[in-house]
């Protein structure tokens, strides 16, 4: 068969407690190997399941084990009628090979009724079923085991509540008699009764009792001759005979249907936990929430004491307690194999612990939180009391799942955004270099070239053309200086190594002196300047500020023609100070506007000495902004222009007179 091709041949293995099950689950997953198909295995959990024995549940363990290992899917439904339930599951599953028990034992009495073999021939005839013989049967197992798994001696509080509903009901029945009331009416007092019996207690005792003794108390106190179990009317025979048919047959009815409801109860209840799992771990923030979230679940479905041992740089980190009451479930795990044990199941990734064969005398079971990506954690849950049951088990499981793979999803995101975030910087240096690379050539060829002509020629130039020489070669240094200022800010500010110098500053003041440090072309443009009358007091790092204002100006000269307007205007404005600087050259298109702050973006529209610009004025520009509190904004100008302003908060004006 093609590798490629979907497997045609799906086994299902039933699982048992049988000491033989064993056998059949090795040979299910032999014949899943053989025919290149899918491994089920399959534990039909009924209302008796509740009263198994340890034995029979440490067996049922190893053999759910068994089946995980060799690559089985574990199944758990419930049902009374086993065959029915197999069938049912089959044909949904679609599966094709069922592979069985079948006990060596003959039937001892011809009133015997069909073995689970037989039945489920007869119910499921067109699958291929496989039996293995059970030789475990002549040894003890399946001959000795009681008819009714049900304890046969009820409790005491079920035998009170018993007596106390019987009672009741002769003394209504009594009360019934006097009144002349017809007799089947008392008899159906009983019937009543019966069936608060079985609703009220446990089992199929009390019931059964409830039903002989309404049988009994209706003869004795309610039938003539009264106080005596005779009976004057021959009829009353098979009155007696029907009451305590009916009695018991209300009875078990009424049993089996409260057990499936108990048992529907407890599928629903974990399937509210399971789907309250998956929605908890989806909202869950960090790692440490997944596994607190997931350790909740958990005792939620098993209400036992749990221990979770986080992975820390590929170790097991400190243990976190969850239980009822924590000092409890620390000394449960307090002793040294328990975290010796917790250690094996993080370094093989297979459990270990109660009921395991590695560190069996450990108090807690110990599960590994894992994925094809690796151990994420371990928990360890207490089994001091008694062993999980199949049902346990599976959805336990299942909870692990969600959980190991909440966290690796979250590894996963981190690591993208990461990886996001490390393309990006890349792209950012990429760029860096690639600008410094082709925008700096102008300039320092030019101080080369006009150096070296002042070094070979001169004594032959003009003094004209030497101070155009030495002017050029000062405007290209001043432009390196700013540019390697802008640099060292701007990495400073992405680091966090910015140390702010915040002091009490006018900012009509900055703005002033600010202009004397602007590009010496300022000379070619009409820059005006407009404050209020208020005062304009703000708390900053006036160096870095002024920085922005030099900047904001520097730009509007780069990016307007000769001759233009640039207006720089300081007001006040809902607790805050703003300060705009607009100009009247060509704009910037609005297509545009959202990338002017983006680093290394220069616009499309070069003018004359363009060159000049890496595009990261203003991106430093918002990122000294950002750093202060404040914020930086571009609208057009009208009718045609742009304007840049930010907005810092107002400081208090102290005035003492």
């Amino acid at each position: 068969m093609n590798q490629n091709d979907p497997p045609t041949e799906h086994i299902l293995a039933c699982l048992s407690s049988s000491p033989s099950n064993a056998k059949i689950v090795r040979t299910a997953a032999t014949m899943a190997k053989a025919f290149g198909g899918t491994f089920t295995a399959l534990y039909v959990r009924t209302p008796d399941s509740d009263q198994m024995g340890k034995e029979d549940c440490r067996r049922l363990q190893q053999h759910i084990r068994m089946a995980e290992q060799a690559g089985a899917d574990i199944s758990t439904i419930y049902g009374d009628d086993i065959p029915q339930q197999i069938a049912e599951f089959a044909r949904i599953s679609g599966i094709t090979k069922i592979v069985l028990g079948r006990s060596s034992v003959h039937r001892r009495h011809f009133w015997s009724g069909p073995s689970l073999t037989e039945k489920l021939t007869t119910t499921a005839p067109n699958l291929d079923i496989y039996i293995i013989p059970d030789a475990s049967a002549e040894n003890g197992y399946g001959s000795g085991r009681k008819l009714f798994t049900r304890p046969l001696l009820p409790s005491v509080r079920d035998l009170l509540i018993t007596a106390g509903i019987l009672s009741c009901i002769t003394l209504i029945g009594f009360f019934f008699l006097q009144l002349d009331f017809a007799r089947y009416n008392i008899i159906m007092l009983y019937m009543l009764g019966v069936l608060f019996t079985a609703l009220c207690t446990s089992g199929y005792t009390c019931g059964v009792l409830g039903s002989v003794a309404s049988v009994a108390l209706y003869n004795f106190f309610l039938t003539e001759p009264y106080l005596t179990f005779h009976a004057y009317d021959p009829g009353y025979q098979v009155t007696f005979a029907l009451m305590l048919t009916s009695a018991m047959i209300t009875c078990t009815l009424t049993t089996r249907l409260k057990d499936h409801a108990k048992m529907s109860a407890q599928a629903a209840f974990r399937t509210k936990i399971l789907f309250d799992t998956n929605q908890l771990l989806q909202r869950a923030k960090s790692e440490e929430e997944i596994l607190s979230q997931t350790a909740s679940q958990l005792m939620k479905l098993l209400n036992r004491s749990l221990i979770v041992y986080p992975e820390q740089n590929g170790n097991l980190g400190s243990e976190q307690f969850f239980g009822v009451d924590g000092e409890t479930a620390q000394n449960i795990f307090s002793a040294p194999e328990e975290r010796d044990a917790a250690n094996w199941t993080f370094a093989n990734k297979k459990r270990s612990g109660a009921g395991t064969d590695s560190y069996p005398d450990a108090k807690g079971l110990y599960l590994a939180l894992r994925t094809g990506g690796g151990v994420f954690g371990v928990i360890g849950i207490d089994l001091s009391e008694k062993p999980l049951d199949a049902f346990e088990n599976s959805v336990l499981l299942s909870i692990l799942g969600e959980g190991a793979l909440a966290i690796e999803n979250r590894r996963n995101a981190l690591e993208k955004e990461q990886a996001t975030v490390q393309a990006k910087n890349e792209e950012l240096r990429a760029n860096l270099l690639r600008t410094i690379s082709h925008d700096l050539r102008t300039p320092l060829t030019s101080i080369s070239g006009n150096a070296s002509n002042l070094l070979s020629n001169g004594e032959t130039l003009d003094t004209e053309t030497r101070n155009k020489i030495c002017t050029d070669i000062f405007d290209d240094a001043q432009w390196l200086i700013g540019l390697v200022e802008n640099l060292l800010s701007i990495t400073r500010i992405e680091d966090g190594r910015m140390n702010l110098q915040i002091s009490p500053q006018l900012m009509d003041e900055m703005v002033e002196e600010a202009l004397h440090h602007v590009n010496r072309k300022s000379c070619e443009h009409t820059i005006t300047t407009q404050y209020g009358d208020e005062i304009l007091l703000v708390n900053v790092d006036a160096r870095l500020i002024m920085q922005v204002v030099v900047n904001l100006v520097d730009n509007a000269i780069k990016y307007t023609p000769v001759g233009s307007v640039i207006q720089i205007s300081a007001y006040r404005k809902d607790h805050q100070v703003v300060v705009e600087v607009a100009d009247n050259g060509p704009g910037i298109p609005d297509r545009a506007k959202a990338q002017v702050f983006e680093m290394f973006y220069t616009g499309q529209s070069r003018i004359a000495d363009s060159h000049r610009s890496l595009g990261l004025g203003l991106p430093l520009c918002r990122a000294i902004l950002t750093a202060h509190g404040g914020t930086l904004t571009l609208r057009d100008n009208i009718p045609n222009g742009s304007v840049f302003s930010f907005a810092l908060p107002q400081s208090e004006v102290n005035i003492h007179e």
